[in-house]
């Protein structure tokens, strides 16, 4: 068996939780692979809406084993809260979640100096959520991390040396960190976590493999927020590419099967960071509202744009995407006109391969402009039902991108989903 892989294509918040949640019947093991809990994965369904952080979005389904696998960063406080409330709502999360032994813990000082790295880049901010995340995986990195490992071997100083080490940086930029009682919480939630199975989750995998289940891997985030490949520095601080999925679970490469790449009808952003297609008109405003393009996590306004054509053929390509997935095309109903970005104008030269930089470029999206379908999709049921329109923007679409677009949200329940016909 191999291992499919279902990650976002633009900057996030492409609706990665919905398409797991409708996906995860095919599977026996749902896998999360990086990031940490700015991942808000959003699932709506029997009329209730749930958010999830950490924890993979195949949890709502039929019992299948899902993973938090080591290349995700964790912080014990909130996954506590995540959790409880799962089990609020009758989840038996001991019965079909399992930790990584070596997933990263998210400290209560990484998030005091994330905060503090923000702060001294002045007007300069990427826009971070503030979690801790990347002072996590930077001590990851630098090989100062604590492990959820850890806990059971020495823990104590482990700890303790962590902790006074970051509080030697915090002193040294000027900060007086006091963080007793967010302490108090994490160790608190240590233990909470240490009452499910934690496994070395590589070898686990692996082994479902060879016993012939399915697996599906969940990244977070988007392709161009990676690490290596997004709009730096306005990135994450993890691969959120395919390849993020061979280190962040222990998967070898030839393990690789399907890869569904997920995107928007059009295109957000969260937070700083350079964006050709973005509208700051009456348009921009329309798709906003229809759309709700709020953050799960923090709330904060995504700003919003047309579909770049150019950053989607990159994200295909560096992830190997084999299906395409189209969400949120419901929010474009009411429009008279979609455009699409074909190409981008540098120095008064077309190009359509994406530049090394697309912040120090001034950069001028060519678009083509296509009729909209002005028809209420969200009721609809089969692919027989589109408006001609609609079909011709997925035909272009699969035209322009050489993949083709398999599944196609019109709404956010998982029930709103239409399969296509390959």
């Amino acid at each position: 068996m191999k291992v499919d892989v279902l990650l976002g294509l633009q900057w996030g918040d492409e609706g990665k939780g919905k398409v797991v949640d409708v996906l995860t019947p095919r599977y026996d093991v749902v896998a999360r692979f990086q990031g940490g809990p700015n991942a808000g994965h959003t699932l709506e369904f029997e009329g209730k809406k749930y958010v999830l952080r950490s924890i993979p979005s195949g949890i709502f389904q039929h019992g299948q084993i899902n993973i938090i696998g080591n290349g995700v960063v964790l912080d014990p406080v909130l996954f506590q809260e995540e959790a409880e409330a799962l089990e609020r709502s009758g989840i038996d999360l001991r019965k079909v979640l399992k930790i990584s032994k070596k997933v990263h813990l998210i400290l209560p000082t990484h998030r005091l100096l994330d905060a503090a790295n923000e702060k001294a880049k002045g007007g300069a901010k990427i826009g971070t959520t503030g979690k801790g995340i990347g002072p996590t995986y930077t001590d990851k990195i630098s090989r100062n991390g604590l492990r959820l490992g850890d806990t059971l071997h020495n823990f104590e100083t482990k700890y303790s040396a962590a902790r006074d080490r970051h509080v030697a940086m915090l002193q040294s930029m000027g900060e007086t960190p006091e963080f007793n009682e967010l302490e108090a919480r994490w160790l608190k939630a240590i233990e909470y976590i240490k009452t499910f199975d934690i496994i070395d989750s590589e070898h686990y995998i692996n082994r479902a493999l060879k016993e012939g289940k399915s697996v599906l891997c969940e990244g977070a985030q988007g392709t161009l927020l990676d690490i290596d490949f997004g709009s730096y520095p306005f990135v994450t601080s993890s691969n959120t590419i395919t390849a993020g999925a061979c280190s962040g679970l222990g998967v070898a490469p030839n393990k690789i099967g399907e890869v569904f790449g997920i995107f928007k009808a059009y295109c957000t952003r969260v937070g700083s960071g350079p964006f050709p297609t973005e509208l700051f008109d009456e348009t921009g405003k329309k798709i906003r509202d229809i759309g709700h393009e709020y953050g799960a996590v923090t709330g904060r306004e995504r700003r919003c744009g047309w579909i770049d054509l150019v950053a989607l053929r990159y994200a295909i390509m560096i992830n190997g995407v084999t299906q395409l997935i189209m969400m949120k095309s419901d929010v474009l109903d009411s429009f008279d006109s979609i455009k699409a970005c074909v190409a981008y104008k540098v120095s008064g030269e077309e190009i359509t391969d994406f530049p090394y930089s697309i912040e120090e470029e001034c950069i001028e999206p060519v678009y083509v402009t296509l009729p909209g379908w002005k028809t209420d999709m969200t009721r609809m049921k089969t692919e027989e039902e589109f408006p001609a329109q609609f079909s011709e923007y997925i035909k272009f679409l699969e035209e322009q991108l050489q993949t083709p677009i398999t599944i196609v949200s019109i709404g956010p329940d998982r029930e709103q989903t239409i399969i296509r016909k390959k």
